[in-house]
């Protein structure tokens, strides 16, 4: 049996962690073949050629691919607000500027750099212009590939960018930057990422799939109870960061769960009106339309630990 699973580079999905240490896959009957790729949207083209299974992926790209008539199915969570807004030093944030829009004032003129167009990090920065009433005023340079708009915040082709802890912390560390606004502030909530597959393997593999899932939460729990050691792991894979880099880049939104919690749903709901608002998608899902809650509820069956925290070193 062949599983071909769909990640991003981004250090606390748990996909670092299966990839790095077998002895977590060990309960998976499967080779599993795994594929990286530089954006949400890039995982959902390759769900709609039939070139993967199951994914690690954003909300919003997911949303607006079974909208259009893609196969797939969210059947666990992962990871909850992990968008924020950095910058360099010189732009102020909060607490000394209380609201978002104020912040984003700052930027008039300039652009604003995020990952490509319909990721979970798009989807909530134009929303926050358009809230702002700032889309004309600002632009948007959408990136293929998430690690780009680092590297454009340090050439300064950027002003501000969107994105992932781990991009915040690389824009502290190798641009003298700064968080602007806490994630837990810009949308409560928010689900970072979760677990999408095929619903025709879905259905022909449901051991298989849950199996998956029971990995992925140990992979969730060790993040939460172990964190230092999950950084050393992931630190260790990667190969050109170092365990200390990872473990700041867990703390900056320290919310790690694999069920899918009435909030994440919620909040998930939140972005089908705002991509059907920025004509992302044509007409609004139902939550069974993205959701299947069958596998998580029996893998994870009691209270969920979005708002555990970590035990931090």
């Amino acid at each position: 049996m062949l599983l071909r699973i769909g990640h991003l580079s981004t250090f606390y999905h748990t996909a670092m962690l299966l990839m790095a240490d077998e002895d977590l896959c060990s309960g998976i009957d499967a080779d599993i073949e795994w594929k990286l790729f530089g954006t949400g949207p890039a995982i959902v083209n390759a769900f709609e050629k039939n070139e993967i299974d199951l994914a690690y992926i954003g909300l919003p790209p997911a949303i607006i691919a079974i909208e259009r008539g893609v196969p797939i199915v969210c059947i666990a969570g992962g990871h909850v607000e992990g968008t924020v807004i950095c910058s360099k030093a010189q732009y102020q944030g909060y607490p000394e500027i209380r609201s978002l829009e104020d912040i984003l004032k700052q930027f008039k003129g300039m652009t604003i750099g995020v990952p490509g167009k319909g990721s979970i990090h798009d989807v909530i920065l134009q929303d926050s212009l358009a809230h702002a009433g700032l889309r004309q005023e600002i632009a948007v340079n959408n990136f293929a590939w998430a690690d780009m708009v680092m590297e454009a915040v340090v050439k300064n082709e950027v002003a501000a960018a969107f994105g992932t802890p781990a991009l915040a912390v690389s824009v502290k560390h190798y641009a003298g930057g700064k968080i602007l606004y806490p994630a837990s502030r810009l949308w409560p909530n928010n689900p970072s990422y979760g677990i999408l597959v095929d619903k025709d393997y879905l259905l022909a593999n449901q051991t298989l799939v849950a199996a998956f899932l029971h990995a992925h939460e140990t992979a969730t729990a060790l993040i939460r109870t172990e964190p230092a050691r999950a950084a050393d792991i992931i630190a260790g894979h990667v190969g050109f960061i170092d365990t200390a880099f990872v473990l700041e880049t867990l703390t900056v939104s320290p919310k790690y769960c694999a069920q899918l919690t009435d909030p994440y749903i919620a909040s998930t709901m939140g972005f089908v009106s705002v991509l059907h608002d920025l004509g992302y998608i044509r007409r609004t899902l139902e939550a069974d339309e993205i959701f299947d809650r069958t596998l998580i509820n029996k893998v994870h069956s009691g209270a969920h630990h979005y708002n555990a925290g970590i035990n931090y070193p």
